[in-house]
């Protein structure tokens, strides 16, 4: 079955808010409608697997894994009709363009990723997918503090947050990120205040 019409859907959120299950379940439901589909992640993210994007609950599906915009661009198919990209914040601008052209032959792409970094600044593509999506699917998790939603990502080292300063791209899990609200989210800056 193939697509009347191109379309970007951008599922985004902070970490432990149910993206990349939400990415599954829509290339499943992809898959029992016998759309071709091609899954990519970034090379980058091996917490998990290194051939499937996994999601914290443990939910997977095969993907191809990649360095850049120009990886994806190699293995596409054209027969493909669903373009998933999982954790497209680390993915580079070229990213963009490649998005729109594919939307414009025609094709379903379903990206997740983190819309803000841990210090709560747009995140690498993502800002500008979203604002050229036909759809945006904003994911909220759990405030580790107070259990009120969050959409902020919390970097702690040592159990304390990390620092502005600090290198935006660190990949981890459970053991160096928590899920915050806007209130307890915290980054000490480097005049000394904390802001989030």
């Amino acid at each position: 079955m193939k697509h009347r019409k191109g379309r970007v859907e951008v599922i985004c959120g902070s970490m432990f808010s149910g993206k990349t299950e939400e990415l599954i379940r829509r290339v499943r439901r992809a898959q029992i409608a016998h759309q071709t589909i091609q899954v990519f992640k970034h090379k980058i993210d091996d917490r998990y697997h290194q051939t499937r994007v996994t999601s914290h609950s443990g939910q997977d599906f095969v993907a191809e894994p990649v360095t850049c915009t120009a990886d994806i661009i190699e293995r596409l198919s054209p027969e493909t009709t669903v373009v998933s990209i999982d954790e497209a914040q680390f993915f580079d601008q070229d990213l963009i363009a490649l998005v729109e052209q594919l939307a414009h032959e025609g094709k379903r792409v379903i990206i997740s990723g983190l819309d803000m970094d841990f210090r709560a600044e747009p995140f690498g593509p993502m800002p500008t997918l979203m604002c050229l999506a036909e759809e945006v699917t904003k994911l909220h998790a759990i405030c580790m503090v107070c259990g009120e939603d969050a959409t902020r990502t919390q970097r702690l080292i040592n159990g304390a947050p990390a620092d502005y300063d600090d290198p935006v791209i660190m990949v981890g899990a459970a053991e160096v990120y928590e899920a915050r609200c806007r209130e307890h989210h915290e980054v000490p800056r480097r005049n000394g205040k904390h802001g989030g």
